[in-house]
């Protein structure tokens, strides 16, 4: 692992590799990272002016601290105390206090797991293994190693500074907790696009969950907006600093190239979309969209410089979004994703849908589809795990088929088919149930724990069943924002098609705090990505649509979730749940 092979990028460590890595104790605390890791923990602790310090003798300068302490560890990651007493005498002063000594160690330990580590796994051409052929033995003889050996390295030299071995072993991700292999593809790009052609793409993903990680920011603000001019001409992408998730949105493919900088979120991916396989590789995508790009690029298209461009020439969307740090939040990277697809879903005939659906058995023998359609914060994700507190008592099967985006399409036979985009759920920490949530744990990404809008990234279906194409029962608008009384249902059916599009188009919600909107709020169709920006074209699928829907005797209502309203938080999605219930079992 030479110098060059790593790069921090504010707390994100990130370990470049061609599949070689250290093999012993000496072979780690030589390399360059350790060495880099360590001169940054001793800028750490003099910033702090650390009680830490006083394990050095008096009188020796910082350069010198630096050496002897960064010579001891070496020492003691093979003998113990007394062996180098004896042998090395010029050491005797660090042991005066082997207790400050080892929580020295201690210290150091968690300041390298303080930062948030990936390891990547790069194969280029010409290379005589290719890490994908084999990626789990790759993984094995990467992460898993480093991980081992980091531990090792760590529980050796407090072990010889006390002379006692623990008597409770921690396996945490010493090492990196997420590992990609990347590689070198050939895929079908238009000479427009030539930067990003060889960026290297992300073909298998580790994780060891749960992953804990904190961006920059908790929420997105603004909006996407479609420009007129290709925003990636004239960017330079360094195949250094940038990845490829080529991921399966629907039956869309999207390239999502993203910048280290953001490395921790690009790589979040894994749990939301679905990795492309080779034969989707094959075929130019749908859309592309580049996470990160420089500040300066996008300041010619104003506010906000989030922005898309739909190539028609090339057939392609194109986003963009800035890398510094006022975006570094997931849902930027989702929804501009998200809005890429819309588009293309647009121009291609279909209903986007920002909603959630979910396939409900009951125990009476009853089944449902059921979509509910509303914006962020509505309650969509809450109804849903309402539907699991209540499971028991009423269902015999439920199975979500998309949890916050979805498409409706006309199938040969002239019904109305719905499908997914995601295989994953993005939702926030304080709306699901703890026992949901602690019952997931063990696969989830989480952002932010400690502040308002936690999310939780959790995989939910499989890409078979959002692709599959559902027949909709109930078509419900999630209301988060009107009581409950004699003259307003908790589960309303809506009579006509032009009553059900003035609710729908209207979109209104009480905003949750998971944007910068605050109290009640208005969106068109209640779904500012793609839509918003095609208001013509939508407009004319969905009086299509809902025309559709209603010959076909869907049930077209609203669903009062009252979520926005303060004390029904919980209990508003449950009685929303429990009054769908009865009405699927009277159906």
């Amino acid at each position: 692992m030479r110098a060059k092979n790593f790069a921090f990028y504010g707390k994100q460590a990130i370990i470049y590799s061609n599949g070689v890595i250290p093999q012993t104790p000496v072979e780690l605390l030589e390399s360059g990272l350790f060495r880099e890791v360590f001169s940054r923990y001793m800028s750490h602790l003099r910033e702090k002016d650390s009680v830490l310090l006083t394990v050095f003798p008096k009188k020796m300068s910082r350069k010198e601290q630096d050496e002897a302490m960064y010579d001891l560890l070496q020492k003691l990651a093979v003998w113990g105390k007394d062996y180098i007493m004896e042998k090395f005498p010029e050491t005797k002063p660090f042991f005066r206090d082997t207790y400050m000594l080892n929580e020295f160690m201690e210290n150091l330990y968690n300041y390298w797991r303080s930062f948030e580590r990936f390891f990547i796994c790069r194969s280029v051409n010409g290379m005589e293994t290719s890490f994908e052929d084999k990626p789990y033995r790759t993984f094995n003889h990467t992460v898993e190693l480093l991980n081992h050996l980091t531990r090792q390295v760590y529980r050796d030299i407090c072990e010889n500074i006390t002379g006692d071995h623990p008597r409770i072993y921690r396996q945490v991700a010493a090492g990196c907790h997420i590992g990609v292999i990347a590689v070198e593809k050939e895929w079908p790009c238009p000479p427009a696009y030539r930067p990003v052609r060889d960026i290297l793409m992300i073909r298998q993903v580790y994780m060891s969950p749960p992953l804990i990680l904190d961006p920059p920011v908790n929420r997105r603000q603004g909006y996407f907006k479609k420009v007129g001019t290709n925003p990636l001409k004239g960017i330079d992408f360094s195949r250094k600093e940038w990845l490829c998730y080529p991921a399966r949105v629907g039956d869309m493919l999207i390239h999502i190239f993203f910048h280290a900088n953001f490395m921790g979120l690009g790589t979040s991916l894994a749990n939301l979309f679905d990795l492309a396989s080779e034969d989707d590789l094959k075929r130019k995508p749908d859309a592309i969209y580049a996470f990160g790009v420089p500040l300066k690029a996008l300041r010619k298209f104003g506010d906000p410089p989030t922005v898309f461009y739909d190539d028609r020439k090339n057939g392609m969307l194109v986003g963009a979004v800035p890398g510094t740090d006022d975006y570094g939040y997931f849902g930027y990277l989702k929804k501009m994703v998200l809005t890429l697809h819309n588009s293309a879903a647009i121009r291609k005939g279909r209903l986007p849908v920002h909603g959630a659906m979910v396939k409900i058995s009951m125990k009476n023998r009853k089944s449902a589809n059921v979509l509910i359609w509303g914006d962020t914060g509505a309650g969509k994700s809450e109804t849903l795990e309402a539907f699991r507190v209540l499971g028991k008592k009423y269902i015999r099967a439920m199975t979500v088929v998309f949890d916050d985006m979805g498409t409706l399409d006309i199938g040969k036979d002239g019904k109305i088919l719905a499908y997914g985009t995601e295989t994953g759920a993005f939702v926030r920490l304080d709306d699901l149930q703890p026992g949901f949530a602690l019952g997931n744990i063990d696969r989830a990404v989480i952002h932010s724990p400690q502040k308002i809008n936690a999310r939780a990234l959790l995989p939910i279906t499989t890409y078979e069943e959002i692709t599959r194409g559902h027949e909709i029962d109930f078509l419900l608008y999630a209301n988060n924002y009107e009581n409950v009384d004699h003259g307003h249902e908790i589960l309303k059916r809506l009579k006509t098609p032009e009553e059900a599009l003035d609710v729908f188009r209207e979109g209104a919600r009480m905003a949750k705090g998971t944007t910068a909107e605050t109290g009640l709020v208005y969106s068109f169709f209640a779904n500012p990505f793609g839509p918003l920006q095609y208001k013509e074209e939508y407009e004319r699928l969905a009086q299509k649509y809902f025309s559709h829907i209603f010959r076909s005797g869907t049930f077209v209502g609203q669903l009062r979730t009252r979520l926005g309203i303060p004390g029904f938080e919980t209990k508003g999605p449950q009685e929303a749940a429990k009054e769908l219930f009865t009405t699927i079992e009277k159906k």
